[in-house]
């Protein structure tokens, strides 16, 4: 089977790919084709991708791509903490002001 880009170069399985459609990028592990398209499956996503819509990445493109990501990654569940607190604190604060407001009959009906 013969998967091509858009720019008709040929993938293959193992090869370094990018989807454009988000950037994610990784290696094919396989591809199948229907009566519309050729499809490449990425090993980070385990997603299958339409071959027109992937570039091919050489080795040190791919290489540059991963490191970033890792780096990306390594920070990532520090900010997700921190994100948690925040949220936590907010909802806290939420709660509280609801327990101190004044439900008592002397506010505003509803009308009718």
């Amino acid at each position: 089977m013969e998967a091509a880009n858009k720019r008709n170069k040929e993938i293959l399985i193992g090869s370094h790919v990018r989807y454009s459609g988000t950037g994610s990028s990784g290696e094919v592990l396989d591809l199948r084709s229907d009566e519309d398209s050729v499809w490449a499956k990425m090993d980070t996503t385990e997603l299958w991708y339409n071959s027109r819509y992937l570039e091919l990445l050489n080795e040190d493109e791919y290489n540059r791509l991963k490191r970033r990501e890792s780096r990306r990654k390594a920070t990532k569940p520090s900010e997700e903490t921190d994100d948690k607190e925040n949220t936590k604190k907010k909802v806290e604060g939420l709660k509280q002001n609801l327990e101190d407001m004044d439900m008592s009959n002397e506010l505003c009906d509803g009308g009718g």
